[in-house]
């Protein structure tokens, strides 16, 4: 999509929580651009258990992705934005780390870490020229939402003031806003896009 609209692209794979996958790409990005101006830490997975029942992995893996790839990817392009004065990191959070939610101990433990690290590196960059916002979304209509029976769907929606799901490109136009110029004067902050859920 960025090719169609005349843009330039190139895909890396990576293990988020590797430092070292994380340090190659930011390199390879350099190497092609010279500078990067715009990251956005968005890798997520979740490995939902009540606590009692979590397993050690369970708990390392969610936190591994969601909170140390936060870290990585950060460190890796931070030095070149410094130099460059300029710079938008975006990171996604989510709503259940402001709330909590039974089973998510891990997941919600992971998101809760991202808004504090935003809001740490936010002050360390911000004489830099640098930005640090977050995006914490609520339910968002995906396959996983689409999986689940029509009743708990349904019960989703009914906690939800707007009375529906969010959309992809309802999370994308708040990163969007935020990584743009318009957003210079926003710093250490966490956008809520959650049809209301959290107020």
């Amino acid at each position: 999509k960025i090719r169609e609209n005349k843009g330039k692209a190139a895909v890396f794979a990576a293990d988020v929580s590797r430092m070292d996958e994380a340090m190659e790409v930011a390199e390879a990005v350099v190497k092609s651009n010279e500078k990067i101006d715009h990251l956005v830490n968005n890798a997520g997975i979740t490995r939902d258990n009540l606590l009692m029942r979590m397993k050690e992995e369970e708990w390392d893996s969610v936190l591994n992705v969601n909170l140390k790839g936060v870290f990585n990817f950060s460190k890796a392009v931070i030095r070149n934005m410094i130099n460059s004065r300029y710079g938008r990191i975006v990171n996604i959070s989510s709503i259940v780390g402001l709330m909590g939610n039974v089973g998510q101990c891990n997941y919600s433990a992971s998101k809760a870490g991202v808004i504090g690290f935003t809001k740490s590196l936010a002050r360390e960059v911000a004489s830099r020229g640098i930005t640090v916002n977050a995006v914490a979304p609520g339910y968002i209509a995906s396959p996983m939402t689409e999986n689940l029976p029509e009743s708990v769907q349904q019960k989703f929606r009914d906690w939800i003031p707007v009375k529906r799901f969010g959309t992809p490109e309802e999370i994308t136009h708040a990163v969007k806003f935020l990584l743009s110029d318009e957003a210079a004067y926003i710093t250490g902050q966490v956008i809520n896009v959650n049809g209301g859920m959290l107020m």
